[in-house]
């Protein structure tokens, strides 16, 4: 009898057991929480718009999964990255595919290596992974194609008799001409400093053609002596000593910058394709936002690069923490979003510019004018420069230049001191 009792005991302890295995499995599931660190803090409209539209329906599809978002501003996101990268990272995190800031990150092990033929029918166009990878090895998908433009206000330009200007010299000339009207040529975002790095690495493309030699030579001898870099940078101080940008542009952030133009008070804007949609944007007044035109760098005299040769790369994109607890679940996330009918799909319909992945299917005929243009410049381009000046370095040199290029454009610091500072960073 006893036995028998023992025996029953045992049996219903098993089940118990197994039953509660089978609650703490239940409740595992409930409790995944995947935290999320993004550079894109407004979630209305834009690259945020669309990734919060993404996190939001993952939620759904998956009620066990609770999804964080963690948002900051570009500056403040690099910096709190690199705290992150010591102190343990976020399940899923913004990256950028350029040497500048994946190869410290990659060589400190803190992305998870994906699989890279998981994403064999993902559509993304051929070449776009590979500032993404190590070795052979996967660690990042990209979102964009980037291309560095001129946005400006058609319906003023019409109204005051202003042309497109087709090479740096009008550009320039463009200058004084509306100064004279009361308005901002170009609205800068200086203060940053990688803007006008941009900006400096668009004028050496003109000058070059293909920069890609040129710029890797003098960052691995630390010596930016060819006269292409003292002419680009000479091009860059013309266009602050012309007046092209508004006072205090070397001291103005990105939403001061944008704001001059989407308000008004500035023709143009200089920026990068993501913000195409200003197009969509409501908050942004009606008679602005549906004038909004874009521009390429124009041609320099004497330059090897044509009008449509252009400054555009792939920009930034998504991983998976290395050290993620939930590591599974962030990458099943992080591949729901990049299926073709996701982050391209929903990025396309909302105006924000060109995606890594083929979106030639979601094309209606309906998109704004500034899309169209977007696609076009893309689709007639005969070259593009690949990863701008100032991501091809080491971080130190990311640095030097992103904070020395104000002072040169102004004119207190020279244009050789200025190329010889970011040479040593290099070194």
């Amino acid at each position: 009898m006893k036995k028998r009792w023992c025996s029953i005991a045992l049996t219903a302890a098993m089940v118990v057991s197994m039953a509660a295995g089978s609650a703490l499995t239940v409740n595992a599931e409930e409790e995944i929480t995947l935290r999320v660190f993004s550079n894109l803090p407004d979630r209305k409209n834009g690259q945020g718009l669309v990734e919060q539209m993404l996190i939001d329906e993952y939620m759904e599809a998956n009620p066990n999964v609770k999804i964080e978002v963690e948002a900051l501003d570009e500056e403040a996101y690099k910096t709190k990255f690199k705290a992150y990268a010591m102190e343990g990272m976020p399940d899923v995190v913004n990256i950028w595919g350029q040497p500048s800031f994946l190869d410290e990150v990659l060589d400190a092990g803190v992305l998870a290596e994906l699989n890279e033929a998981d994403y064999a029918d993902y559509k993304f166009i051929e070449g776009s992974l590979e500032g993404f990878k190590k070795d052979g090895k996967l660690y990042g998908l990209p979102r964009n194609i980037d291309v560095a433009v001129f946005y400006y206000n058609q319906k003023m330009f019409e109204d005051n008799g202003w042309s497109v200007p087709e090479t740096y010299d009008e550009l320039l000339g463009l200058a004084s001409t509306i100064t004279e009207a009361g308005i901002i040529p170009v609205a800068m975002d200086g203060g940053d400093g990688w803007p006008m790095a941009v900006y400096l690495s668009d004028l050496l493309y003109k000058i070059t053609g293909d920069y890609r030699e040129t710029v890797s030579s003098a960052i691995a001898n630390g010596d930016f002596s060819d006269p292409a870099f003292t002419q680009a940078t000479q091009l860059l101080k013309d266009a602050a000593d012309a007046g092209l940008f508004q006072v205090g542009y070397d001291s103005q952030d990105y939403g001061t910058a944008m704001n001059l133009f989407t308000n008004g008070q500035a023709a143009m804007f200089y920026m990068g394709s993501w913000e195409t949609s200003m197009a969509t944007n409501e908050d942004i007044p009606e008679e602005i936002r549906t004038n909004i035109r874009v521009f390429t760098m124009p041609t320099v005299e004497g330059g090897a690069a044509t009008a449509t040769d252009i400054e555009a790369w792939n920009g930034g994109g998504y991983a998976v923490s290395a050290s993620s607890e939930v590591k599974d679940e962030a990458v099943k996330f992080l591949n729901f979003m990049y299926q073709p009918d996701k982050l391209s799909k929903y990025g396309w319909e909302n105006g924000v510019g060109m995606s890594a992945q083929d979106q030639s299917e979601y094309m209606t005929g309906e998109e704004t004018e500034l899309m169209k243009q977007i696609v076009d410049i893309v689709s007639a381009a005969t070259s593009v420069s690949g990863t701008p000046v100032n991501d091809c370095g080491p971080s130190a040199f990311k640095t030097s230049i992103e904070s020395e290029i104000q002072s040169v454009s102004n004119g207190t610091t020279d244009i050789d001191t200025f190329l010889a500072n970011i040479g040593t960073a290099c070194k």
